[in-house]
């Protein structure tokens, strides 16, 4: 109990802390909404052209598509972070590992407290841009807002480990800002982030549903929006559990082997 308490003293301290950034947020809400109108209009486009149905998806569903993305955007943090492998090479990580919390439960918390308020400031405002300019397509089944509860907290737990073990890589490498580069590139196109996975050739469609990285936005999107009836969704919940499962195993097996080898620079 008395780790957990420590846990929501973080992650409640976290959501504090980006609350006070009021003027971020409010930049943050015009950005989101601006490259949401891009992006739906490209979307839009697109279906136009192909006649005003492209894979199963019409205008109005695509215009939800684009805006649950912007809604995910933030919490998800899709375009990265860098404070652990800056502790790590800083050497502040040191001190990280004598605290009670475990590393990796420590800023996990802090993710979650940050996921919270992101969703709230900067997550739901675009979403309420969307529904006047284009509309959205939401689900009339209440299971639906449930199951898609469920997968967003899943969707921000893979995406913050997935993050993570790039992070973690700095124990072995002097530089890791490439390395996140390429991560974040590979993850907002195989997540569906810019187009529906549906979208995809097959062959790149299934090298996407190989990985984990569908269930950090396409697998939220698609229950949030009720394009998958709740009880198909909830297969999809099974598969982002066991993507987290698997993550974090193999995180918290390169935070240890990293410890063992770690060597704070300057002494």
């Amino acid at each position: 109990m008395p780790r957990v308490s420590a846990y929501w003293s973080v992650a409640r301290a976290s959501f504090r802390q980006y609350s006070t950034y009021r003027m971020a947020t409010a930049a943050g809400v015009f950005t989101n909404s601006v490259f949401g109108l891009i992006r739906a209009s490209i979307l839009l486009a697109a279906i136009h052209a192909a006649g005003g149905e492209l894979r199963g998806y019409d205008a109005l569903q695509a215009a939800t598509y684009v805006w649950l993305g912007q809604a995910l955007l933030a919490p998800i943090e899709a375009f990265g972070t860098r404070e652990i492998s800056q502790r790590v090479h800083q050497g502040d990580v040191a001190v990280d590992l004598l605290r009670p919390t475990h590393l990796l439960g420590m800023f996990y918390a802090q993710k979650l407290g940050r996921a919270g308020f992101l969703l709230l400031a900067r997550g739901i405002p675009p979403m309420l841009v969307g529904a006047v300019l284009t509309g959205l397509a939401l689900p009339s089944d209440p299971l639906s807002y449930l199951v898609g509860a469920a997968c967003l907290l899943l969707a921000i737990t893979v995406a913050f480990l997935g993050d993570a073990m790039i992070n973690l890589a700095s124990f072995w490498l002097v530089e890791t800002r490439g390395l996140s580069v390429v991560y974040m590139a590979v993850m907002n196109l195989l997540s569906g982030f810019l187009i529906p996975i549906a979208w995809f050739p097959d062959w790149l469609a299934a090298i996407a549903r190989a990985t984990p990285f569908p269930s950090m936005v396409q697998t939220p999107i698609d229950a949030l929006s009720g394009r998958i009836p709740p009880i198909e969704a909830l297969a999809l919940l099974g598969e982002q559990t066991a993507w987290a499962l698997v993550l974090t195993v193999a995180a918290v097996l390169m935070l240890r082997i990293g410890v063992r080898s770690l060597e704070v620079q300057g002494g």
